[in-house]
């Protein structure tokens, strides 16, 4: 009886035990969910004047509007354009109100995107604390002025995406999509190619500087491209290449000649919020007139992913690469009239750190680097047009066929946009649509920033120094590639292919056979499967890690063919 009454109250005691353990996790969890609630929270900057809401935009056409001298439209190049002058706060709020169309158009297309990526709700709410925690100190690294800005904007966003956070939170933390994707994922969003030329490597020998943003979030991403002219009430006036909501700057010039493009480097995994990239390349465009003033601003900004700039600029005729990681700084000068730059580090320090040794071994930034001196070397002087020529190549090395698509060409057929800049003359080109290949659009800012708003709706761009389309879009290759990306897309969305007719519509390219494998993998045809991985190892593999994919997958078809 004693021994029965013992048990019983130790299971009494094992069960208080139990329940004040479950209690103390429930509490834990509890205390947690609201630490992140409160630290997911952004509190918007104060704004003593807030006269600018309302204003109301005055229609010139179905595609142009006009708020004083700030105006927003439609060029018949598919390119929209926005000029925007005035504070902070009110630059903001009028960027918001001539392209709100647009803004809220992009956040659909950024969220839709993100939810085929992450169907299900529950973890995309918990993504949103995940982000909050992650961004719980963006606000301290985000100049007064940018916050005040994008404040401005967030009160044209997109409604219905409360889930995600308030209007100005949602803004702020795109700012940061591009550093937090790149940190997480342990790879470049952006896989850039830029480059410059000067003096003996010019014609003319003045500095040219040319970039493709090869940035994908999926086509609708790049179907609205804005050209943004800013005449901000301190600092420089400034053009920028974006879209909708974004007033970051991933390539833009000011009206001093100097430019800024960002080019992702190898980073490791961050444990917190910085400056986004982005914002440090806006800051160096509206505040800096040479390379060492864009150096001074660069070195005051703390950043949490690694980066590389590359500065032209007018004043001192060449161009650098400002090298930054959340740990160290360096300056890239190759002492010569050119400057090449793709996705690895080449100052002396960073470029000696062990993650820029495995970027160079297992990427493909080096093969695209060496690609783009061969095409530098081949051309002689170097000119707009031989700029976007290289810009729009899609060979490999020594002219090889490596397939439409490949990580290791110039051009991807990825790009968000190109851009090619003669700072000296203050001259632009952006490409239009699609990708690089179609016309590139030439600006002069000289002319853009002296006119006084705009009475009627009409083009700005210089026609007379467009560049022409790429001739490639009128050739069977280009409609084969239509083709390929028809099939690959259906293929993404779980639907039946003739693996034929994808391997015929672009032969050359090594992921062609990966999704033909992969598809005949899952359907268990694994003697077809085995036959496309072994011909993707004979073609022109991107990267290391989409080699050992394939080998993995191979050894799998041999294995399940010998249980047969």
């Amino acid at each position: 009886m004693k021994v029965e009454k013992k048990k019983r109250s130790g299971w009494r005691r094992l069960g208080r035990v139990l329940l004040y353990t479950f209690g103390a996790i429930l509490l834990l969890f509890v205390a947690l969910a609201i630490y992140l609630v409160s630290v997911s929270r952004m509190t918007p900057p104060k704004i003593a004047d807030k006269s600018a809401l309302q204003l109301q935009r005055k229609a010139l056409d179905s595609t142009a509007w006009t708020i004083g001298n700030n105006w927003f439209r439609k060029s018949n190049s598919g390119l929209y354009e926005m000029y925007v002058e005035g504070a902070p706060f009110e630059r903001g709020v009028i960027n918001g109100k001539l392209s709100g169309e647009l803004i809220r158009h992009q956040e659909d297309v950024f969220v839709e995107q993100i939810r085929k990526m992450i169907p299900s709700t529950s973890y995309l709410h918990f993504l949103k604390y995940f982000i909050g925690w992650f961004n719980r100190n963006l606000s301290d690294h985000v100049a007064e002025e940018f916050k005040e800005e994008i404040y401005g904007e967030s009160f044209s966003a997109a409604a219905g995406y409360d889930f995600i956070g308030s209007n100005y939170e949602r803004l702020m933390n795109y700012h940061g999509a591009h550093d937090i994707g790149h940190a997480l994922q342990g790879m470049m969003l952006v896989g850039c190619t830029s480059f410059g030329t000067w003096n003996s490597n010019s014609a003319d020998s003045n500095l040219i500087i040319g970039r493709n943003f090869d940035f994908y979030m999926g086509d609708k991403f790049a179907e609205d491209k804005m050209v943004v002219f800013y005449h901000p009430d301190k600092g420089h006036n400034f053009m920028f290449v974006t879209w909708g909501g974004f007033t970051g700057v991933v390539s833009g010039m000011n009206d001093k000649g100097l430019t800024v493009t960002i080019n992702a480097a190898k980073t490791n995994v961050p444990t917190g919020a910085a400056t986004p990239v982005s914002l440090v390349a806006r800051e160096i465009l509206q505040y800096a007139r040479n390379i060492q003033e864009a150096w001074a601003i660069a070195q005051k900004r703390k950043m949490f992913v690694s980066e590389s700039f590359l500065i032209g600029s007018a004043e001192d005729n060449k161009a650098v690469v400002i090298e930054k990681t959340p740990e160290g700084m360096d300056l890239y000068d190759p002492k010569k009239n050119f400057i090449t730059c793709t996705n690895h580090f080449q100052g002396d320090s960073l470029g000696s750190l062990e993650s820029n040794k495995l970027q160079i071994k297992e990427s493909a930034s080096e093969y695209r680097y060496e690609r783009l001196n061969e095409l530098l070397k081949e051309n002689g002087p170097n000119t707009v047009q031989k700029t976007i020529n290289i810009l729009r190549d899609r060979k490999g090395l020594h002219g090889a066929n490596i397939g439409l698509g490949n990580e290791k060409a110039i051009n991807q057929f990825i790009a968000h946009h190109a851009i090619v800049f003669e700072p000296k003359k203050r001259m632009v080109w952006i490409s239009a649509a699609p990708w690089q290949l179609g016309q590139f659009v030439a600006y002069d800012l000289n002319k853009i920033f002296s006119m006084h708003g705009l009475d009627s709706d009409h083009e700005v761009y210089d026609s007379v120094q467009n560049v022409s389309a790429d001739s490639f879009l009128l050739t069977n290759e280009y409609t084969s590639f239509k083709v390929y990306r028809q099939l690959k897309a259906q293929l993404q969305e779980g639907r039946d292919i003739d693996t034929k007719a994808l391997v015929a519509s672009n032969p050359e390219f090594y992921h062609t056979y990966v999704l033909a494998g992969d598809y005949d993998f899952k359907k268990g045809n694994f003697a077809e499967a085995k036959q496309y991985y072994e011909t993707a190892l004979t073609k022109v593999i991107a990267t290391k890690g989409e080699e050992m994919h394939i080998r993995k997958q191979l050894e799998q078809c041999k294995v399940k063919l010998s249980k047969k």
